[in-house]
């Protein structure tokens, strides 16, 4: 009488453990494998699982530097394993952003209880790295509410306060053009052209979303093939950002919004539209508490618009 309610049992753990899915924002820090004391990188990896595939953003702190990349990559349902090559991460002597790359494979293994989820493994270095990068031991937690992070990056705002620009990232201080970086900035004559343009062109919001702090993080990746696509970036109607390649490296803006206004207004302006139209890319909003994706399409006719409302 007992076994069809144990074969009930067995059938529901298989049903259990063939939905397990990789999908969510995984936070967590990686440690070079390396004897003594050495920085650990804080890391986080927001990906979505479509079958056997896995697409998402990894991102990563360290010292006083932020970087993310758009990142593909494979999972095996049996071994619950995730593969993900050719990510950038870079070396754990540096000092600064001009410092080496280690190209890294990352290898995680999937772990659900009902405490929590964790994906725990390495970014192994390829072999002809092997005497100059240090594997990274990494153990990630599955954040179960987006809005009240419980992680090792819920003090990111913290973090952020320590940050310095890029050469390649954008701070805008107000609604004007000014920018603490010139790289990417338009001068005064390429904005009137570029205002002029951008105009011409109707304005599709695409989404609207809430915000609960005054400034956020915007990140803008090609979320496709690498085909050329370069962006100009409005904010309220006016250019922050011009003619910026679409690559798997974040452009990432740091933004404080105009509290005057109800609704700040982020819209993307295709310079062209690469090798395979229209002009995509993939918008990342966060503001220190949670975060959110639009996928955005422009073209020669039209810009995609994001409306931001503080809470």
């Amino acid at each position: 009488m007992k076994k069809p309610a144990v074969l009930v049992i067995i059938q529901l753990c298989i049903l259990i453990a063939n939905g397990q899915t990789v999908t969510g924002s995984w936070y967590g820090r990686a440690d070079p494998v390396l004897d003594g004391t050495y920085n650990n990188y804080l890391t986080e990896l927001i990906i979505k699982q479509k079958g056997n595939e896995v697409e998402g953003v990894f991102g990563y702190y360290f010292k006083n530097m932020y970087k993310s990349f758009f990142v593909r990559g494979k999972y095996d349902k049996v071994s619950r394993q995730v593969s993900i090559k050719n990510i950038p991460v870079i070396h754990f002597r540096a000092v600064n952003s001009d410092g080496i790359d280690c190209p890294m494979e990352f290898q995680g293994t999937l772990v659900v209880s009902k405490v929590k989820s964790s994906l725990t493994g390495y970014f192994y270095r390829p072999e002809k790295y092997r005497y100059t990068c240090p594997d990274l031991r990494v153990s990630y937690t599955l954040d179960n509410n987006e809005s009240n992070q419980d992680s090792i990056l819920q003090n990111t705002i913290a973090t952020l306060k320590i940050w310095h620009p890029l050469p390649e990232d954008v701070v805008v201080n107000n609604t004007t053009s000014s920018s603490n970086s010139n790289y990417g900035s338009p001068t005064v004559i390429e904005e009137s052209k570029l205002l002029e343009k951008f105009k011409a062109r109707k304005n599709i919001v695409q989404q609207e979303i809430v915000v609960n702090a005054d400034s956020v993080r915007i990140s803008f990746f090609d979320n496709g093939d690498i085909d050329g696509d370069s962006i100009s970036v409005f904010m309220n109607d006016q250019p922050i950002l011009s003619r910026r390649e679409l690559d798997v490296r974040g452009l990432n803006m740091y933004v404080k919004l105009d509290t005057t206004k109800d609704v700040n207004e982020i819209s993307m302006f295709a310079e062209n539209l690469g090798k395979y139209p229209p002009n995509t890319a993939l918008m990342v909003i966060f503001d220190g508490e949670k975060r959110m994706e639009v996928y955005l399409s422009s073209s020669l006719t039209q810009n995609a618009s994001v409306r931001i409302r503080r809470r």
